[in-house]
């Protein structure tokens, strides 16, 4: 059978959850493993993947949404831009993301200048098309997403284009995995790790789990399949007190990544100290400009914003954390939904309070 009709089959699932089982009951004590990307969030929830585990092996999600770590000083920046005349551009997850004061989305309905685009070249070739206005482009995203943006600042440059800057909020995925890793509140056990991500920063980035923290950590694929091949092998390293870390994704990740890739992220970017939603403050956690292209830097702008607290009641920063699910939230489905999100994890379709309100409400108990 080709590995592909392996990963889309039910009875492989139904006897990888076998085996699970089986090991689990060679536990000493409960596991829990945390997932860190959104897809593998959406998966999870999508298909129902906790109830087929064992009462003491406990999925829970962690920080893999790039919009719902995004703290709301940054929508207030945005929304502050825009009311000095820039026009904003940005990817439409970004655009609903409510702050304490406002969204996007609603500053778009009073007359800012707000708009989606789907790729930051996009952003670039409308500047280019309009010179007499100043464009910003909202660049959020892991790893994924970054080398992208660093191809287009260096577009932006070669063709000089004056009138176009990003508001950089990229972020990077090791730093956060070593503050939960070494969190004992929370005891994370095992981490399955971002597949898109890993493609870019390449499978030997998680190295640091086992030997520092002596956590199992796996790159694994988007199907159920994957997810619960890595389960599996989490609880079997924990059972075996032999924690390592495993590339299940060997069929789209090296151990070394992409290495152009990683060349042209450090080409144009320095990296910094960035603020998490939930997670705080995490040292060499973000991205800036480097100084040579400072020009497309839209941070140095000087207008005022807030730095505003979480909306009464709202516990987006403690489901990001993995502290509580989505349904311990008691906004959850009352007054936080996906028409009227409270909290950034109920807007990205990559949210865990979006993915649990869409797909698992009614399955707890």
């Amino acid at each position: 059978m080709k590995l592909e009709n392996i990963l889309e089959s039910s009875d492989a699932a139904s006897g990888i959850v076998k085996d699970i089982t089986a090991l689990s009951k060679q536990l000493k004590k409960p596991i829990k493993i945390m997932e860190v990307c959104g897809t593998h969030t959406q998966v999870i929830s999508q298909f129902g993947l906790r109830k087929l585990l064992p009462e003491n092996v406990s999925l829970i999600s962690g920080p893999g949404c790039p919009v719902c770590v995004t703290p709301a000083s940054y929508i207030e920046q945005a929304i502050a831009l825009a009311g000095k005349g820039f026009h904003i551009l940005t990817f439409g997850d970004l655009l609903r993301v409510p702050s304490q004061t406002s969204s996007l989305e609603k500053k778009k309905a009073e007359g800012f200048q707000i708009d989606v685009v789907y790729s930051p070249l996009d952003a670039v070739k409308i500047a280019k098309d309009d010179p007499r206005k100043e464009f910003i482009f909202l660049a959020v995203g892991f790893e994924t997403t970054i080398p992208s943006v660093a191809s287009t600042i260096m577009t932006a440059e070669k063709e000089n284009v004056k009138n176009f800057k990003i508001l950089c909020a990229h972020k990077i995925i090791p730093p956060p995995l070593k503050i939960l890793a070494g969190d004992p509140d929370l005891e994370i056990d095992g981490f399955i790790c971002p597949g898109h991500v890993s493609v870019i920063i390449g499978s030997k980035s998680y190295n640091f789990l086992p030997k520092e923290f002596r956590r199992g950590s796996v790159v694994t694929g988007f199907k159920p399949v994957d997810i619960l091949l890595s389960v599996r092998e989490l609880v079997r390293q924990s059972v075996e007190n032999h924690p390592c870390n495993v590339n299940f994704y060997k069929r789209a990740v090296k151990e070394e990544g992409n290495v152009e890739a990683q060349k042209l992220i450090g080409r144009t970017f320095d990296v910094e100290d960035a603020q998490w939603r939930g997670l705080g403050t995490i040292p060499l956690s973000g991205l800036r400009l480097k100084r040579k292209y400072e020009r497309f830097d839209a941070s140095l702008i000087d207008v005022e914003f807030d730095f505003p607290k979480e909306p009464k009641g709202c516990r987006c920063g403690d489901v990001l954390k993995g502290m509580i699910s989505p349904g311990q939230c008691p906004l959850m489905a009352r007054t936080c939904n996906p028409e009227n999100p409270v909290g950034a994890c109920m807007v990205s379709s990559e949210g865990s309070c979006a993915a649990y309100y869409k797909y698992e409400r009614g399955r707890d108990g």
